[in-house]
């Protein structure tokens, strides 16, 4: 069992405790509303604006008479901030959000059985704690996959070995400095990358999870990030504003999402990416409804359409992810046959998925909260 899935259960009593008070789930769908709003992240909600091959949104509106209307959000505290506004019905959280918005009752459970294709969804993912609490599901499995460590070809001839190169001040291969040259993630979740990096690098410290730190290894990955500080040209929070950084700015190494990676490289752009000798961080998004939705039908028709074999192979395809149907691993022209191993299908065991630190966790002690990192990734990024 993938190690994340194992220590999350610790947090789910926690969490249920202020999770239960919520209207009864429905039994039908209904008429559908005329419209659907959803918070998402880059790339997921597409009609083929960027690409006419990738539209998932156009057919589902013609077949269920439901406009798509989607926000988009660049990370998961924008989403949970989005979440608590209100206004919207769906969103497509990952697990350091998730939890989160169960936590705050801000979405609602999902009656499955109104949902036909849930049989559909990978049995790694059905029951996963970050959107099952106390059995009861609060989403549908949108997608998933790995941070990604980008890199310039140019630069960097064979693919880096270690997430040193954004970490720890370096000549590269090109013979400069990497001061300047490189980017770190611009959200409090990235402490688990820090952490991550040192639980193989430097054991005496005792990590055995990144994202259950005490307070001598969270302090070590704190130092970690301040020394980084130095180095980082930008906190990369905008995909797009990513790729224009490694297509204009001199960006040479960075975390990135495959998304970005497959941009560039349809560009014809050097860069490509790779999965460091340390592992990866990830995540495996959920598509949740607010407890509040204001177009209920429309939003069950699209959790429904979410898990339709032919969208799941696109997007894993346009983002560079890993279907949550797998039965969308073969025969998709855009992702091919081969996509889903490409992408990462059989390393969900080696993922650490994003999901929100507490207080309580496994080891001796306590541990640092997620209030506490973003208190401190806010001033380490000097905003």
């Amino acid at each position: 069992m993938n190690p994340t899935i194992r220590v999350a259960a610790a947090i789910i009593f926690v969490l249920a405790l202020g999770s239960t008070a919520f209207a009864e789930m429905p039994t039908t769908i209904g008429e559908g509303e005329g419209e659907v709003g959803i918070v998402a992240w880059p790339g997921y909600i597409e009609r083929g604006e960027t690409d006419k091959n990738y539209d998932w949104v156009t057919a589902f509106e013609k077949a269920t008479g439901c406009k798509v209307n989607v926000k988009t959000a660049a990370t998961s505290d924008e989403m949970v901030t989005l979440m608590n506004q209100g206004g919207f019905d769906l969103v497509t959280a990952s697990g350091d959000a998730s939890l989160r918005l169960i936590a705050g009752k801000k979405v609602q459970p999902v009656n499955i059985d109104l949902i036909p294709s849930w049989k559909t969804v990978d049995e790694r993912l059905q029951n996963a704690p970050w959107h099952t609490v106390d059995g009861v599901h609060y989403g549908v499995p949108y997608d998933w996959g790995p941070n990604v460590l980008a890199y310039n070809t140019e630069v960097f001839k064979e693919a880096p070995k270690s997430w040193s190169v954004v970490f720890v001040e370096q000549t590269l291969p090109d013979g400069k400095s990497n001061k300047g040259r490189v980017q770190a993630y611009d959200g409090p979740i990235y402490i688990a990358d820090a952490a991550l990096y040192l639980m193989k690098t430097k054991p005496e410290l005792g990590i055995k999870n990144p994202y259950e730190l005490n307070p001598d290894q969270y302090a070590a990955a704190l130092a970690l990030l301040q020394a980084q500080r130095a180095l980082v040209g930008r906190y990369w929070h905008d995909a797009m504003v990513q790729v224009d950084d490694f297509k204009n700015e001199g960006v040479v190494a960075s975390s990135s999402w495959p998304f970005q990676v497959n941009l560039l490289s349809s560009e014809k752009k050097p860069v490509a990416s790779t999965i460091p000798a340390e592992g990866a961080t990830g995540w495996a998004d959920t598509t949740m409804m607010h407890s509040e939705a204001k177009h209920p039908n429309c939003a069950y028709k699209w959790l429904e359409h979410s898990l339709n074999p032919k969208l799941q192979g696109d997007l894993a395809s346009w983002f560079g992810s890993v279907p949550s149907v797998p039965a969308a691993c073969k025969g998709n022209a855009l992702l091919t046959d081969t996509g889903c191993a490409t992408n990462g299908f059989d390393n969900f065991e080696q993922i650490w998925f994003w999901r929100t630190p507490t207080a309580k966790c496994e080891q001796e002690g306590k541990c640092v909260p997620y209030s506490q990192w973003a208190k401190d990734y806010i001033a380490i990024l000097g905003k």
